[in-house]
């Protein structure tokens, strides 16, 4: 599972909230970027990262903020997938059921390196 997935991929990115839920399917109730995660490694998509922003605003314009109590609740957050093209456009009616409010994004992306770590004697 290494060098075959070098080359021309697609990176998308999930612009989603940290208290959003997953409004459907088996995962429903659950906090959505959970679900995104499960989704994507149910599908076998390479890999995801979820990652949580410190502040941010999106279409409501509200700020999102560490700053303030009640906004820290919800944070930004993005899950980050690189995989085939046709793998994310067949995703992409599935997020869309799932996902409230949000932004998704895709952009080319060049893979120049993906291996798993080496396992250490301890592990």
């Amino acid at each position: 599972m290494t060098m075959e997935f070098a080359g021309e991929r697609t990176l998308m990115r999930v612009f989603i909230g940290e208290s959003d839920r997953c409004r459907a399917g088996r995962h429903k109730g659950k906090p959505l970027y959970e679900a995104i995660l499960l989704m994507l490694r149910e599908s076998g998509f390479a890999g995801a990262t979820v990652v949580r922003g410190i502040a941010g605003f999106g279409a409501s314009a509200r700020i999102h903020t560490e700053k303030v109590l009640r906004l820290s609740l919800d944070l930004p957050i993005i899950v980050e997938v690189v995989e085939s093209e046709e793998k994310i456009q067949e995703l992409l009616p599935e997020l869309d059921v799932l996902i409230g409010g949000g932004l998704i994004t895709l952009e080319r992306a060049r893979v120049v390196l993906y291996r798993p770590a080496e396992k250490t004697e301890n592990a």
